[in-house]
């Protein structure tokens, strides 16, 4: 069975088990963010939230954590900003679309099945990025 059909109804400690990483608070308290925050953060943005709960969290711990989280399958980084990296705990194929003006980035289905086609018989793929980039619905109303 493929470790993502069931990853996404696993509790952050869970998660974390399932993909290899020992869990701490630092690390439990950033995925379960992750997970419960469907707004693609940043390190910056984690950390900030975090803060306030856990006073000795740095930006090091932060930034480790998420880059161990995506190396080992937990996560997910966008590179739809061309200056900073999102996270995204969601893991089943989607695509996303970031917004020019407020830089929001929302989650988008994707409308076939990419993680079916390949590029020659034989080969595999792993993962498929499809950004889109526009006005939101927010921000186009402000026109």
């Amino acid at each position: 069975m493929n470790k993502l059909q069931n990853i996404e109804n696993l509790t952050a400690s869970e998660r974390l088990i399932m993909c290899g990483i020992r869990p701490s608070v630092q690390r439990l308290a950033i995925m379960d963010y992750l997970m419960n925050n469907h707004n693609h953060p940043t390190v910056d943005v984690i950390y900030n939230q975090l803060l306030p709960s856990i006073p000795t969290l740095s930006r090091t711990t932060v930034y480790n954590t998420v880059e161990a989280l995506v190396e080992h399958g937990a996560a997910s980084a966008l590179t739809i900003d061309s200056r900073n990296a999102h996270y995204d705990a969601r893991l089943d194929p989607h695509s996303h679309f970031m917004c020019n003006r407020c830089g929001r980035i929302i989650d988008m289905p994707l409308h076939y099945d990419v993680m079916n086609d390949s590029p020659e018989p034989g080969s595999t793929v792993e993962s498929v990025n499809i950004y889109y980039r526009g006005l939101c619905n927010n921000c186009n109303s402000r026109q």
